[in-house]
């Protein structure tokens, strides 16, 4: 039962978060910023966020990074947002299953002009 619980949790945390980065956030840094997922554990202490940016991999540490600083007040949007006894704790991480993917499509798509 409270995996269906944690499941709702994350889904309002995601479009949250995402309405907050698009929004609130005025770090410049933060720019081209896709919200792909949240999971959240069981007891709705912790919160895993998976992201997605449009850029070189540098764009993508400093984004990583401008987000780990503004966690405080992430975290504090969505207390206010959603309505929890407890905020879960924010961890960002970079979604790689989107160019998992692309890279199994092109590989996938050399092997038919392969065959051809």
């Amino acid at each position: 039962m409270s995996n269906v619980r944690a499941h709702r949790v994350g889904e309002q945390m995601k479009k949250e978060l995402s309405d907050i980065i698009m929004r609130e956030l005025k770090d410049p840094r933060v720019s081209f910023v896709t919200v792909t997922g949240v999971d959240v554990t069981g007891d709705l202490q912790q919160a895993k966020v998976f992201i997605t940016v449009l850029g070189s991999d540098e764009q993508k540490e400093a984004t990583l990074q401008a987000l780990s600083k503004a966690k405080g007040f992430i975290r504090s949007e969505i207390g206010k947002r959603i309505r929890l006894r407890k905020t879960p704790d924010i961890f960002f991480e970079f979604d790689e299953s989107i160019e998992y993917g692309n890279r199994i499509e092109t590989l996938l798509q050399d092997i038919n002009k392969n065959e051809r």
